[in-house]
């Protein structure tokens, strides 16, 4: 049985409308690709890419900082509630085969640097400058063409 890919996507907990819509995409084109969608579950370009991949009819996990299933956003179909707050970003990144950093603060920074520590690709969309190891792309497609290349 071969299981499913897992595609994180991690990025700020609020975002403009621009980066919306690049994570709205990207969560589309995982979910097209057959991979399942992991996150934070909460908002911003969490809850663009859940909204995006689930639209498209995609699985939804969002493994959350606090003990409240509510907190989800409503676009994830798996909430795991951890109660770890900020640490809650290593279990994000250690369940994604592949993470994806739009955008982002210090939050997406931790996660970015558990990756690559972890010998995760990362692939950065309009992300944090200056760190070696990121595959930067400037677009959902180009992203999912990095993703194809590694399979």
């Amino acid at each position: 049985m071969t299981r499913r890919k897992i595609i994180g996507i991690i990025g700020a907990g609020s975002c403009d409308e621009n980066i919306w819509s690049i994570a709205e995409e990207m969560g589309r084109r995982v979910a097209e690709s057959g991979a399942a969608l992991v996150c934070g579950g909460l908002g911003g370009v969490m809850e663009a890419a859940s909204k995006g991949a689930k639209e498209s009819g995609g699985l939804t996990i969002g493994i959350l900082p606090g003990s409240n299933k509510d907190d989800a956003n409503p676009y994830i179909d798996i909430p795991i509630l951890t109660g770890l707050s900020h640490a809650r970003n290593v279990l994000v990144v250690r369940s994604s085969d592949v993470v994806i950093a739009i955008s982002g603060g210090y939050g997406t920074l931790s996660e970015i640097a558990l990756s690559l520590k972890m010998g995760k690709s990362v692939i950065g969309i309009g992300t944090w400058e200056g760190i070696d190891g990121i595959i930067r792309v400037k677009s959902p497609e180009e992203a999912m063409k990095k993703i194809k290349e590694f399979a």
